[in-house]
């Protein structure tokens, strides 16, 4: 039995959850309808802390005052702390202080099409994650400057990998927000799961697939949103094109890579580490997931892949 497979728009996406079962009594649907409802409910609730484009976010009140130490919940604690140690790791080729600069570039704007603004924040302000200071006794952050926290990389995933936690006594099923993945157990074939990652200048063609299980699968790309807002070919090979992809140490859009897919234990650090990659490029990205044991494919402009020792297609 397969379940009907339930789609809602979360976090700017459209969110899918698919469950593989054999149970068919009413005991049994009505467990897998209630994780279902709980997964569900963790995109909202991961958006009412982490957004950077709701004005009442826990995220959007930190960044409304600095030089003093704000008290924060374990979930916008926990999620700061990931990005930024990954920042320390990239050394700031992934650093969650360029919200003004997204928001400066076109990137203020939420899928409710309501525009939010940083005001009183000057973009060209020189900030990095070393002014964000978190305490973990007290549990709080201090903002050393004036400045706006991006967490996109971080809160989808964060919120794919409490959804699975709900998830897991389902034992087989996928949850999909907006093609960042999660794959755990079997398909209903009794298979791993097969994932085809996109073409990243064909939109109706694939790169590659895989085959997962107990897996994410994340993946970005330079045409999933861009500066132009345009996505003609021409304007996604334009060399002067830039998308919201960010390399913090150049205020632009970095070049060498266009499309970075990275399979992990979790959401969270595949897209994170998957967004590190893209900015440090090929060569640097690939080495910095072999050094965390993390599977990917890092492909160049020339449609070149270059991945992981691991990596392997079916």
């Amino acid at each position: 039995m397969i379940a009907p497979i339930s789609s809602r728009p979360r976090m700017g996406t459209v969110v899918t959850i698919e469950v593989v079962g054999h149970d068919h009594s009413q005991r049994a649907r009505r467990t897998r309808d209630l994780a279902i409802e709980r997964a569900f409910a963790w995109f909202d609730r991961v958006e009412s802390v982490c957004s950077r484009f709701d004005a009442s976010s826990e995220l959007r009140r930190l960044c409304a005052t600095y030089a003093v130490d704000v008290p924060v919940s374990p979930m916008l604690f926990e999620a700061v702390r990931f990005a930024i140690a990954v920042a320390d790791e990239t050394h700031g080729a992934f650093d969650p202080t360029v919200g003004a600069r997204m928001e400066a570039r076109g990137f203020n704007r939420d899928y409710r099409d309501s525009a939010v603004v940083a005001a009183g924040l000057n973009a060209e302000l020189p900030v990095s994650f070393r002014d964000v200071v978190l305490n973990e006794s007290a549990r709080t952050i201090r903002l050393e400057r004036a400045l706006l926290l991006d967490l996109g990389a971080v809160a989808k995933g964060l919120a794919i990998d409490m959804a699975v936690q709900e998830l897991r006594p389902l034992a087989n099923f996928v949850v999909d927000a907006g093609g960042d993945l999660y794959l755990a157990g079997h398909n209903a074939d009794n298979l791993p799961w097969t994932v085809g990652i996109r073409h990243p200048r064909d939109p109706h063609a694939l790169l590659t697939r895989v085959a997962l299980t107990h897996a994410a699968l994340c993946t970005s790309g330079d045409y999933a949103r861009r500066v132009s807002g345009s996505n003609t070919n021409e304007d996604i090979n334009a060399s002067s094109n830039e998308h919201h992809l960010l390399d913090p140490a150049t205020g632009h859009s970095p070049r060498d890579a266009i499309s970075v897919s990275v399979i992990a234990p979790t959401a969270m650090v595949a897209d994170a580490l998957g967004t590190a990659a893209f900015v440090l490029g090929c060569d640097e990205g690939v080495a910095l997931l072999e050094r965390h044991g993390l599977r990917g494919c890092v492909v160049d402009a020339k449609l070149v892949c270059h991945t992981t020792r691991d990596w392997i297609d079916v």
